[in-house]
Order: C-alpha cells, then sequence, then structure tokens
C-alpha cells in the first residue's frame, strides 16, 4: 500500500525529473540558439567582406565617372567660351567692314523680331 509519505516522496521525484528534463529543454534550445547566432553572425561576416570590395569598386567607379564628366563639361565650357569669342571676333570684323550691311542686318533683324511680337500679341488678344 501507498502511504502518503511515499506519495509525496514518488510526487517529489516525479517533479524533480521534470524540473531536471525542463532545465535540460532550455540549455539544449539556449545551446542551439547561441549556435544558430554564430552561424548567422558568420555568414553575416562573410558576406559583409564580400561585399566590401564591391561597394569599394562601385564607389571608386562612381567616382571616376563623376570626375571625367566634370571635365567633359570644362572642356565643353571651354570650347563654347571659344567659340564664342570666334564669332564674336568675326561679328566685329564683319561690322568694321562692312558698316552699311551690318546695320541693314540689324534693322531687317529687329523688323522680323517686331513683326514677330507684334503677331503673338494679336493672337494672344483673340
Amino acid at each position: 500500500m501507498i502511504t502518503p509519505a511515499t506519495a509525496q516522496q514518488n510526487t517529489r521525484q516525479v517533479a524533480d525529473g521534470l524540473l531536471h528534463s525542463a532545465d535540460q529543454a532550455i540549455d539544449s534550445t539556449r545551446d542551439y540558439a547561441n549556435h544558430a547566432l554564430d552561424v548567422t553572425e558568420e555568414k553575416m561576416h562573410k558576406l559583409s567582406n564580400g561585399v566590401k570590395p564591391a561597394l569599394d569598386k562601385f564607389s571608386r567607379k562612381a567616382e571616376e565617372y563623376a570626375h571625367q564628366g566634370m571635365d567633359i563639361a570644362m572642356q565643353a565650357k571651354d570650347k563654347a567660351r571659344e567659340s564664342l569669342s570666334n564669332y564674336g571676333a568675326a561679328t566685329s570684323r564683319y561690322v568694321a567692314d562692312k558698316p552699311v550691311q551690318s546695320v541693314l542686318i540689324a534693322a531687317a533683324v529687329g523688323a522680323a523680331v517686331a513683326l514677330l511680337l507684334s503677331s503673338s500679341r494679336n493672337r494672344n488678344r483673340s
């Protein structure tokens, strides 16, 4: 026959066994989680090491292209300035060589612009 003391002792043994099993399960889960975190950290580190050189290369290329773009823009600006200077000099020579024709051309251009503006204003009123 089971006495109350025996039942209590059996209950304690079962409870202790359950607590021990629960502690083992918690420890096992903690170990598994730590291992998974370690593996994830290692993979992230490897990925980071693999991506960093590509990002550095991309950054260098972008900087190189930016410098090339600025150089091209400076060359275009210099060419435009040179062309404008050449056109200005050619215009000055033409005016000095042919002053009457220059005045007539300027008057014709002025009349054409005035006619366009007048025509544009008449359309806007309609």
